[in-house]
């Protein structure tokens, strides 16, 4: 969350993010009018409190006659904190819920744009092949290898589930292990992590109220599907105060993840979009200082996966309409896939600052004798497990309709060199 101080001192810098990221202005408006109101109620009552204080400890000395119209006195004034208290925990509620609704402020070198169409290429990597047939979609080449089973996804769970099969499943697990063993190589701890989460967890890395109805919600207890593995590695630190010395933490974990993302895209052809599907996760806990130099390694980091497996791919930066909620910067890395012609992004590598931070209340002591700050978060997918299975069948589909198995992956599937033989 946005520290309420920057709200309250720059509502014109505030006003000018809102529209920056197609949000409205509302939100300003009704926060600074309660937070006005809170402000001076909570005023109100400090001072009813110390004449209230002040009283107590002289009625003592008073007269009988003056002890019964202060006795008088002291009554309204507590009348009139109760009712204060009322409207300043009624404020409180409206005011914190108006925090929740902030999004981070994007950093001065992300583009202003309404969509993706804002957003700015960095640079593209590797090198597109050139097929000397008509290259197939994924999902015409699993079918055709038996690797996937759509409708049978289908029928289990309904639309947007699917069944990775063999070879496919095979593949799949190959890659996770070959991301996680990269990662460890890059300094990480891998972990394993629940997969079911409460709403403090959803609240501290920015998902709540922000993207509740693409969350899969658990009512009875209320608790929710995990939506991305940054939620509870994030979490894991909630409410901590770590010594400057254990300072950057650098975590990694497989986990599945669901998102609803009902109506929002027409394309639903194979596995590019999906309700359910794994993925390996970074997340950084770094001194503010260091935050936006972690962001370009980390993005190198999720590079280097990419790199290995020999996929054309191209860097973009976001721009302020298409960038996430809790980001200050953002870079997404798209996958090419000829066979749809299209680049598919396979991750996001993200700076929050101290937003999620601030939310999740994750602090670190600068020196034992200092107050507590904000450490800054990071985040960014190495991989997402559906585009990276896409983009190898398409970039290394042959003409019998096999699939070339990429020569990284190859020791974590016993040496096997083709899906088809």
């Amino acid at each position: 969350m946005l520290d309420t101080n920057v709200i309250r001192q720059n509502p014109g810098l505030i006003g000018t993010m809102l529209r920056n990221r197609n949000m409205d202005e509302t939100i300003l408006y009704k926060f600074l009018e309660v937070d006005g109101k809170w402000r001076a109620l909570t005023e109100e009552n400090n001072h009813l409190r110390k004449v209230r204080n002040s009283v107590s400890i002289n009625i003592a000395k008073m007269y009988y006659k003056d002890i019964e119209s202060k006795i008088a006195e002291m009554r309204e004034i507590a009348d009139k904190i109760k009712s204060n208290d009322e409207q300043i925990d009624y404020l409180e509620r409206v005011r914190s819920d108006c925090i929740l609704n902030f999004p981070n402020i994007p950093h001065e070198s992300v583009p202003v744009g309404k969509d993706s169409t804002g957003n700015i290429v960095i640079y593209e990597s590797g090198t597109k092949r050139k097929f000397d047939f008509a290259p197939k979609e994924h999902w015409e080449i699993a079918e055709n290898l038996d690797i996937i089973e759509f409708d049978r996804g289908v029928k289990v769970s309904g639309s947007g589930f699917y069944v990775m099969k063999g070879d496919g499943a095979r593949l799949e697990r190959a890659l996770i292990n070959y991301f996680l063993d990269v990662h460890q190589d890059q300094g990480y701890t891998e972990l394993v992590v629940p997969g079911i989460i409460n709403q403090d967890a959803v609240i501290g890395t920015g998902q709540y109220p922000n993207l509740k109805n693409d969350m899969y919600h658990l009512e009875k207890d209320n608790m929710y599907l995990n939506p991305t593995a940054e939620v509870p590695i994030t979490n894991l630190l909630q409410n901590e105060i770590l010594d400057k010395n254990q300072l950057p933490i650098y975590y990694t974990a497989n986990l599945t993840s669901y998102r609803r993302e009902a109506g929002k895209h027409a394309d639903t052809k194979g596995i590019i979009r999906v309700h359910e599907f794994r993925k390996v996760e970074m997340v950084n806990f770094v001194l503010p200082e260091h935050s936006y130099t972690r962001l370009e390694e980390l993005r190198k980091n999720a590079e280097d996966i990419i790199n290995g497996l020999e996929l054309p791919y191209r860097v973009l930066l976001l721009c302020t309409g298409d960038m996430g909620f809790s980001c200050s910067k953002c870079y997404d890395l798209e996958l090419y896939a000829p066979g749809k012609d299209a680049w598919l992004e396979a991750s996001s590598c993200s700076n929050f600052t101290d937003f999620q931070a601030r939310r999740a209340k994750i602090k670190y002591r600068p020196e034992p004798h200092m107050k507590s700050e904000f450490v800054h978060t990071l985040n960014g997918s190495g991989l997402a497990l559906p585009r990276t299975v896409v983009a190898i069948l398409e970039n290394y589909q042959n003409k019998d309709g096999t699939v070339t198995i990429p020569k990284v992956i190859r020791p974590y599937m016993r040496g096997q060199e083709v899906i088809g033989n």
